[in-house]
């Protein structure tokens, strides 16, 4: 795994319970899950499905979140990939709990939004 991404959630990406939307984590994963395939495909990429998408314990503001992601199957045109996001929580006592993993596909595209083959090597 791979650090490719780290966040802190700010008050304008919480709810009233002060525990951050999942939508907000869910763009942010996508933003870290497409850093591996746009540097393999060597250029633009695209999310073409989201596979799967598990929340295991709520965000907080002021929780430092760390995405890893690593490379789990490249074909001739997409990339997919699995992304683990852990939360680094209470800085005077630090306790690192993940909270969300997902593993989402990705396809190379021209600069006509059109499917592109992945370079080889």
């Amino acid at each position: 795994m791979e650090l490719v991404l780290r966040v802190m959630p700010m008050p304008a990406d919480a709810n009233a319970n002060g525990d951050i939307f999942g939508g907000w984590i869910m763009a942010q994963v996508d933003l870290a899950g497409s850093v591996l395939p746009a540097r393999i495909a060597k250029g633009r990429v695209t999310t073409v499905s989201v596979n799967q998408f598990v929340f295991k314990q709520p965000v907080s503001i002021g929780d430092l979140l760390s995405f890893y992601a690593r490379v789990e199957r490249v074909g001739r045109t997409s990339i997919t990939v699995h992304v683990e996001v852990y939360a680094e929580r209470n800085p005077a006592a630090l306790h690192v709990v993940k909270v969300t993993e997902a593993n989402l596909t990705f396809v190379a595209i021209d600069q006509e939004g059109k499917p592109r083959e992945i370079p080889k090597g």
